[in-house]
């Protein structure tokens, strides 16, 4: 399963493939409107996709423009607030130390001081101009840009990293936490109603993995030794972008409900090459040939054993792995 992973957003990247690539504005400013408007649960975005629109060129991309910088001094603010209340928490804490040390005082230094570092953290974040290191990654829940093919043309929309299939009532997303992968020996089951229908691509430079930490190390569990889960870094080498074969919903409520429409995608994920198995994980995503992506964007009136075939044709460069930090 990949359970998150670094997305390339830039425009460039999609043009490289498609040039006449479009961006659906009216989807992007509907996505951050309503990220505006409903703040829980949250709706993250990637500060990548963000910085698409850092330098408006058109009243639409300025109308976007807008809303980030909006609700990103809506979370300056309250960040602010929240870094006053745990410096006054943390102060408090280490006058009562010098007094008496106690449980209770011991334990507000240590949540103050982390919650003070956490803030400061998103806080330079939040003020930088360009996006810093992990502001590409996303997780299941998170929106990100992907392309797929309206009415002839490419388009680079937002969809929400976890497919709730058309049809289904809103719980499916509690009732089925792992539709952000599609695995592809269920393509034809599960997924029969988007597998050669509803095709997107996701461009990634690096995805994540969780592994159980003996697995990763080719061993036994030692008797007595609890499972210890550890995260993953996976590049391809040499490194490239990866062109990630995916299946997309877009799903409308039913009449009468107050929900909103949701596009929302899942990632397809196979059997693991021999590096990735080696390193504790049993599935990978598919990376599609850059010569294969135009066919896989456009499966209407294909075979399904013709779109298989692209996935058995997927790129094999090396995944090289690391500890995640």
């Amino acid at each position: 399963m990949c359970y998150s992973a670094e997305v390339r957003a830039d425009y460039a990247a999609f043009r490289r493939l498609f040039p006449k690539s479009r961006l659906a504005l009216k989807a992007f400013f509907e996505l951050y409107w309503r990220r505006k408007q409903q703040p829980r649960p949250p709706m993250r975005t990637p500060g990548v996709m963000d910085a698409l629109f850092a330098h408006p060129r058109t009243p639409e991309e300025r109308e976007i423009h807008a809303l980030i910088a909006e609700f990103d001094a809506g979370q300056v603010a309250a960040l602010e607030q929240d870094l006053f209340k745990q410096r006054k928490r943390l102060a408090d804490a280490e006058r009562a130390l010098q007094a008496k040390a106690t449980k209770k005082a011991q334990e507000d230094q240590r949540i103050a001081t982390s919650k003070i570092d956490q803030a400061l953290a998103r806080l330079a974040r939040l003020k930088r101009t360009e996006p810093g290191e992990g502001e590409a990654r996303i997780f299941p829940g998170w929106w990100a840009p992907v392309l797929v093919i309206e009415d002839g043309e490419p388009v680079i929309r937002p969809m929400r990293y976890g497919c709730r299939p058309a049809g289904k009532a809103a719980l499916y997303d509690r009732k089925y936490p792992g539709t952000y992968n599609a695995r592809r020996d269920n393509l034809r089951g599960f997924w029969k109603q988007q597998f050669g229908q509803t095709h997107a691509l996701m461009i990634v430079t690096t995805f994540y993995e969780n592994v159980a930490r003996h697995a990763a190390e080719a061993r036994a569990l030692r008797p007595g030794e609890a499972p210890e889960n550890i995260v993953l870094r996976f590049e391809p080498r040499p490194p490239q972008a990866m062109y990630i074969a995916c299946l997309y919903s877009h799903w409308t409520p039913p009449a009468g409900s107050d929900e909103p429409d949701l596009w929302s995608f899942a990632a397809v994920t196979d059997e693991p090459p021999p590096e990735v198995a080696a390193a504790g994980h049993d599935r990978c995503i598919v990376q599609l040939r850059p010569e294969n992506v135009a066919a896989w964007l456009t499966p209407q009136g294909r075979s399904l054993d013709a779109l298989d075939a692209l996935l058995d044709d997927k790129a094999r460069p090396y995944y090289e792995h690391r500890l995640a930090a």
